[in-house]
């Protein structure tokens, strides 16, 4: 099975890969599936229908999806291309706690494969800006983030897999945060993750992005295994045709040497196992 359950298009506020041409270049390199996997982050972006004003930077609006448009387009997918990939029907939730109420809501609008929880911003403060880093130490910002995900995941139940759980050690200017001292907090996500049923994705844009481990790292891969993890995901998180699909079969190949026999695709919400 070669999948990619981290992937988006040009109903992401970043990215301008056509929706089609994802699927087409898909289907070329061999993909089995491929989920669709676009933003929506509450608190720093409105949707269209908001009725309040867009903003736009560097000519792309700073918006969600247009869900109504977002999910015609995926079913005419299925139906254009279905006999050659599978194609499955998903978002990636950038979620904080004051915005659960919006999520549940969008959650019960459409039927969905997999959901990817991911936590982006906190306090409606972007990563990768620094804005959220600002004004904190290292400590300070780390162990709010880890914080914010373990709130997130006592509260928040419709979702299948904690994206990126690491995300940021991608944007921290100070140099990768000693693990043992988020350890504990890292160590209650994941057996909050475990007791519901949920997973984690392992995300291949470590590579890209010049990172020394993986994402997450293999420290937390190996504690999850350890704790009993066995749900897991893996996407690209592509936003350009040269992102699609790439080191996953790397990936596959580290996890196995961590210990893991299996991955999971996921249809209506219910994760499918396959052997690495």
């Amino acid at each position: 099975m070669f999948a990619d359950y981290h992937v988006h298009t040009e109903f992401s506020d970043d990215s301008v890969y056509p929706m089609e041409a994802v699927v087409k270049d898909a289907a070329r390199m061999g993909m089995d599936e491929i989920c669709i996997t676009d933003h929506v982050d509450y608190g720093v972006k409105e949707d269209w229908d908001s009725g309040r004003e867009i903003l736009y930077r560097d000519g792309e609006p700073i918006a969600n999806v247009n869900y109504p448009l977002y999910m015609e387009e995926i079913e005419r997918m299925k139906v254009k291309y279905g006999e050659q990939i599978s194609i499955k029907t998903g978002l990636e939730f950038g979620m904080q706690t004051h915005t659960i109420p919006r999520y549940e809501a969008l959650y019960e609008r459409y039927p969905f494969d997999f959901i990817i929880l991911s936590v982006h911003q906190v306090e409606d403060k972007e990563f990768w800006t620094q804005d959220f880093q600002r004004g904190r130490t290292q400590q300070e910002y780390n162990e709010r983030y880890y914080e914010e995900m373990l709130a997130l995941v006592k509260q928040y139940k419709n979702y299948s897999v904690l994206g990126h759980v690491d995300l940021i050690v991608r944007y921290d200017e100070a140099g990768v945060y000693p693990f043992e001292k988020v350890r504990p907090l890292v160590e209650e996500i994941l057996k909050t993750v475990i007791a519901d049923g949920k997973g984690i994705e392992v995300n291949t844009s470590f590579h890209r992005y010049g990172l020394a481990d993986m994402t997450p790292a293999r420290a937390i891969l190996e504690l999850y295994r350890q704790l009993g993890g066995e749900i897991l995901t893996i996407g690209s998180d592509s936003h350009k045709p040269e992102h699609l699909g790439a080191y996953i079969p790397e990936t596959r190949t580290a996890l196995k040497e961590l210990g893991f026999r299996r991955f999971c695709t996921f249809d209506r919400m219910r994760p499918v196992f396959h052997e690495l």
